[in-house]
């Protein structure tokens, strides 16, 4: 589903890491390690068109070079470290905003019974300024029910989670790969065992990847 060849993370000019391979088939997810500043958070938002991705090639499905890029860049859901939420704005407003940039708009009612489902439905109509960090980032990861996107990539996911939306994220990112979905997903933190289909990369001095 996704090849990169030979690929370069630069931020500011700075070359961060260079010379490696990308590979995820359908239902495989990539775990992204690394310490702070060697480009975890390059890779995600190169790979979702929002900074220049260099690399020698890209294949996506079926196609390769600048028309892989855009297809891929229309299949991608990010969810950045900052959430990219509206604090003005409650739950349902956030997520139908971000649903309709992406070309997805739903009925409100559907994005309430997401919402719902996560735990947060007496947090719908409420002010995202109102929020605690963790009931923001369970806002913004409710996107992933909604979206019918195949590949996620995703910021340090994890962060500021409890120990119950933790296992309702690794329920829905197992949902998603069993569908043929893909996932990059960036962190820093100890990750759940039971995740399926789960390969490491770690972006350091030297690039390793592990099965």
């Amino acid at each position: 589903m996704l090849h990169v060849t030979d690929l370069q993370l630069v931020r500011g000019g700075r070359l961060l890491c260079q010379g490696f391979d990308l590979v995820l088939r359908p239902g495989q997810a990539l775990l992204v390690e690394g310490a702070n500043g060697t480009g975890k958070t390059t890779l995600l938002r190169s790979l979702a068109g929002l900074q220049p991705l260099h690399a020698r090639q890209l294949r996506w499905q079926a196609l390769n070079g600048g028309p892989a890029r855009e297809a891929m860049c229309r299949e991608a859901c990010y969810v950045g470290h900052r959430d990219g939420l509206h604090e003005a704005l409650d739950a349902v407003q956030n997520l139908d905003h971000l649903l309709r940039l992406g070309g997805e708009a739903l009925a409100e009612s559907r994005i309430e019974q997401a919402l719902q489902g996560a735990g947060l439905d007496a947090l719908a109509r409420v002010p995202l300024r109102r929020l605690s960090q963790g009931q923001r980032r369970r806002v913004a990861l409710t996107r992933l029910v909604l979206t019918r996107r195949r590949l996620w990539l995703l910021d340090e996911p994890l962060t500021a989670l409890d120990e119950a939306a933790r296992l309702d994220f690794t329920v829905r990112l197992a949902l998603h790969l069993e569908r043929g979905g893909v996932a990059l997903i960036s962190t820093h933190d100890s990750w759940p065992s039971s995740t399926p289909s789960l390969t490491r990369l770690h972006l350091g001095a030297e690039v390793t990847l592990a099965a």
